[in-house]
């Protein structure tokens, strides 16, 4: 068991560590975006699997996206409308993500801000982090902090019981802007009217 504090889940990740915690759908697997590698060995996940980028808002993920000033104003309405919460934007990488975040297509990122008390106050101490679901690449997502100490002994985990999962169980919509609108990749708890 590494079930661990708040503080010393966050220390683990800034070290670069791996660590797991709630979000408003599934828990997420997360680490440094530069430590992206760990998360990809640790879920024996396909390189073609792109990770996320998480953090507690959207004016921390702006500079990890780059568009025209019209783009940005689409995407600023959307987010707007609809983070916190669970849908994944995926857009135009700027040169600040690591590559090892999206190795089968380097010039797209998708990001998210989750509704989650937790997961908000470990993202705004940390920054944004890489993220997936807390699984092995296949298996359904696990849902308690005691299925996600089981599968990943050595991924620092919140201690208390009282922090069960919050989440729907459903994943975030991904949606991908294609320049001119939006494309469902990933249907899941946000319905984006499009």
């Amino acid at each position: 068991m590494t079930s661990v504090s708040l503080a010393a889940l966050i220390a683990g990740v800034r070290t670069g560590g791996l660590v797991s915690f709630p979000t408003d759908t599934v828990p997420a697997l997360a680490t440094l975006p530069e430590q992206a590698g760990l998360i990809f060995a640790a879920k024996q996940r396909s390189q073609d699997k792109p990770l996320i980028l998480m953090a507690a808002s959207a004016e921390d993920l702006w500079p990890y996206v780059e568009g025209s000033e019209q783009d940005q104003q689409i995407w600023e309405q959307v987010v707007s409308q609809y983070w916190p919460g669970a849908l994944t934007l995926v857009l135009p990488a700027s040169k600040r993500v690591p590559k090892v975040m999206n190795l089968i297509d380097p010039t797209t990122i998708g990001i998210r801000v989750p509704k989650n008390a937790i997961a908000q106050k470990i993202l705004s101490q940390t920054g944004p982090l890489a993220t997936t679901s807390a699984n092995f690449s296949g298996q359904p997502a696990l849902l308690t902090m005691a299925e996600i100490d089981a599968q990943f002994p050595s991924v620092l985990t919140l201690e208390s019981t009282a922090l069960e999962m919050e989440g729907i169980g459903l994943p975030s919509t991904v949606a991908k802007w294609t320049g001119e609108n939006w494309q469902i990749l990933r249907q899941g708890a946000v319905s984006l009217g499009v």
